[in-house]
């Protein structure tokens, strides 16, 4: 069995190994894959109503390079990514409901994206494919930046159509992708955003392209090199559409 997902694949041979292979496309660091979109990518590997009605939960032990053959393992409950025997990440639900951060309306959150940090400073990653500075339509373009008189950052995502499936559907592996930066970004006056270490997350609602969505975050906390943060993409009118948690390491 073999499916394809904006270069993404993953192949299943005589039905004993499962393997995936992110294209350079979806990198976060140069030279791997962007931690948000690879756990995204595992979560769908669970059945599409078990994603829905349960958060999970991925935690990213090592960095996953880019165009190589990973191997994915089911044991149990859980999904693990491995590669030359090394365990990269493992997810697993969660009995737990994740509390978004308040909605912003996309003009206001539209807005924020003047004050992001990675335009006004250095970009300690420019070529994320979440919140790099890349070509429209190539990556996700998603610039968190303070909303006015809240603890909030925000930014408004702007799908494009280039980031469908062959079935014309924006992948999930997308949404969690959202997810994942601006959380961190919420880190940036004390040092952020720093390296994700795990996502706890879940996706009500689909994406669509050419839509329009408010994507918000905000700092919830840290321990030492630990920075913990929330985020949450929202339909125009307020719906959400999904929502996550994260902890994020600053390097030593």
């Amino acid at each position: 069995m073999r499916s394809n997902m904006e270069g993404f694949s993953l192949t299943t041979s005589a039905g004993l190994q499962t393997v995936l292979t992110v294209p350079a496309r979806f990198r976060g660091p140069e030279d791997t894959a962007n931690g948000g979109w690879i756990a995204g990518a595992l979560a769908g590997t669970f059945a599409d109503t078990l994603d829905r009605s349960h958060a999970l939960e991925v935690t990213l032990r090592r960095s996953t390079p880019l165009d190589t053959e990973l191997a994915v393992g089911h044991v149990a409950n859980s999904v693990s990514l491995s590669h030359g025997g090394e365990v990269l990440a493992e997810a697993i639900p969660v009995a737990e409901d994740v509390t978004p951060p308040p909605f912003v309306p996309f003009p206001d959150a539209a807005r924020a994206e003047a004050g992001f940090a990675g335009l006004t400073g250095d970009h300690p990653v420019p070529g994320c494919f979440v919140c790099g500075l890349r070509d429209p339509g190539d990556g996700l373009r998603i610039f968190p930046g303070p909303v006015e008189g809240t603890d909030l950052i925000a930014a408004g995502w702007r799908v494009p159509m280039t980031l469908t499936d062959e079935e014309g559907v924006i992948p999930n592996a997308l949404i969690w992708a959202a997810l994942d930066c601006p959380s961190g970004w919420a880190h940036a006056a004390s040092g952020g955003p720093g390296l994700l270490g795990r996502i706890t997350a879940q996706v009500f609602r689909r994406v669509y392209p050419n839509g329009t969505y408010s994507v918000v975050a905000r700092a919830s906390g840290r321990e030492g090199r630990k920075l913990f943060g929330e985020s949450a993409v929202y339909e125009v009118d307020g719906t959400l559409v999904a929502a996550a948690k994260a902890t994020w390491i600053i390097p030593a």
